[in-house]
């Protein structure tokens, strides 16, 4: 046990720096380091609440010098009563020591809820968000919320408030100046946080108080499990069938199988048995972790395996863009003439395909922000029928008035299926909602579609 002397706590580009204190102390929190450098025990700010109850359990005199937040006086202007569901996320967020991810739908209201907490807690708030869209909505929403002036760093704007939205990649860069100015950290989309780059965000952090936000967390590389010790473990959780019709509107999802023509199919068959073929000689097995990684290595090795890939790839084009399925769209949008419709692809020259032929626009990530936000406007007015987009319109985006999707191609990404769902989930009067999934039979993109329908938001669809 170290003696009486005074602990001190300061933080320094992303630590916290501790004097006066031992790593033989009694319960001091894990992971910190002896520096020698500095002569002090160091410790990622994250840490920061630990070590703060730690000093408090250990009765010692402390000084902290690390806290940069401050105290807030936000009460709301603009009042929301929260739905029971909501209540219930923000009681199980406080009961884990307001350090938590929440788990809800997309037009759930994941939005109020962080209006609750950041009115619960009073701290200085940082709000991260994966786009500059949805810095404007954040900022309009906490704006009008508790009529005082928001901060915004990002898309080349640098206005650092006591109740600031940024977005990750800003954050990631300002990371070691923004680590100890908020006590409260709200991150919108929270399923980008695990990040190589982005974790760097959380990990400099000390905010004792934090949210994370998410209709789809689970990663396919595993690396949401990081988010239990950076921003806390999963405190509620609620799927889309739960609140279909009371609280989301009601919903159907129709799979449409279209099959390849005679050439098509001629060359998607050649072309995959190139692909697995190659495959077989190698033992490559995609049911592994790490399966894909190694058919990347093993094609880059020779002329064999560089032909192999450009096989997967042309059998993946094939199926992904089938002519049949333009035939299917063509119907699809003469039936739902009347209505809101998004139409998903996974590639921009299939995309740029659709808008050509049927003078629908397009959204893609060379989009302006003012032509964007002008189609997407135009959409809500009823002066377009329907929008084509590639991936950008997966999160994000508020259309209250769509009630159609539909997906003509995409990846085996549940995460990406259920956003997509959830665009056009927001509730509305009279609402009712179809999703449509064209899908290419008798290849794998079939097989693709089993797999990513096995979310409960698909289960009797």
């Amino acid at each position: 046990m170290a003696d009486a002397e005074t602990i001190k706590l300061e933080y320094q580009q992303g630590t916290i720096a501790v004097w006066n204190a031992s790593l033989e102390d009694d319960d001091l929190p894990s992971g910190g380091k002896y520096d020698p450098r500095d002569g002090c025990l160091r410790f990622e700010g994250y840490a920061y609440p630990q070590l703060f109850r730690w000093l408090v359990r250990s009765g010692r005199p402390y000084e902290d010098k690390a806290r940069g937040y401050q105290p807030l006086s936000l009460p709301r202007r603009v009042h929301h009563e929260p739905f029971p569901y909501q209540r219930e996320a923000l009681d199980a967020w406080v009961k884990h020591r307001r350090a938590g991810v929440v788990i809800l739908p997309t037009g759930a209201g994941k939005t109020i809820l962080a209006l609750l907490a950041i009115e619960l807690v009073q701290r200085s708030t940082l709000v991260v968000v994966p786009t500059l869209d949805l810095v404007s909505q954040w900022y309009d929403v906490l704006t009008r919320a508790f009529g005082t002036d928001v901060g915004v760093v990002g898309g080349g704007d640098h206005d650092l408030r006591e109740l600031t939205v940024t977005t990750y990649d800003s954050a990631q860069l300002q990371a070691e100046r923004f680590g100890a100015r908020f006590g409260l950290v709200v991150y919108d989309e929270c399923h980008h946080l695990p990040g190589e780059s982005y974790i760097y965000i959380a990990r400099t952090s000390i905010a004792p108080f934090r949210l994370g936000l998410t209709a789809t967390l689970e990663r396919a590389d595993g690396r949401h499990a990081l988010l239990d010790d950076y921003l806390g473990p999963v405190v509620y959780r609620i799927e889309i069938p739960e609140l279909s019709g009371s609280y989301l509107a009601d919903y159907e999802t129709i799979t449409l199988q279209v099959e390849l023509d005679a050439a098509e199919r001629d060359e998607y068959e050649r072309a995959r048995k190139v692909y697995t073929s190659f495959v077989r000689s190698r033992n490559i097995s995609f049911s592994a972790s790490d399966g894909w990684r190694q058919f990347l290595i093993e094609s880059s090795r020779c002329a064999e395996g560089r032909q192999a890939f450009q096989a997967y790839r042309r059998q993946k084009e094939l199926a992904q863009g089938a002519v049949g399925k333009l035939r299917v769209l063509e119907g699809l949008l003469h039936q739902h003439r009347q209505e809101r419709m998004l139409i998903f692809t996974q590639d921009n020259a299939t995309a740029y395909a659709i808008s050509r032929r049927f003078l629908v626009p397009i959204i893609t990530h060379r989009t302006k922000p003012k032509e964007r936000a002008a189609i997407l406007d135009g959409l809500r007015q009823g002066e377009y029928c329907a929008v084509v987009t590639s991936k950008v319109l997966n999160e994000g985006v508020d259309v209250p008035e769509a009630n159609v999707a539909v997906v003509l191609s995409g990846s085996g990404s549940v995460r990406e299926h259920v956003q997509r769902l959830g665009r056009i989930l927001r509730r509305a009067e009279g609402k009712q909602a179809v999703l449509y999934e064209v899908v290419s039979s008798s290849t794998a993109e079939q097989w693709v579609s089993q797999r990513r329908r096995d979310h409960g938001a698909y289960r009797g669809g």
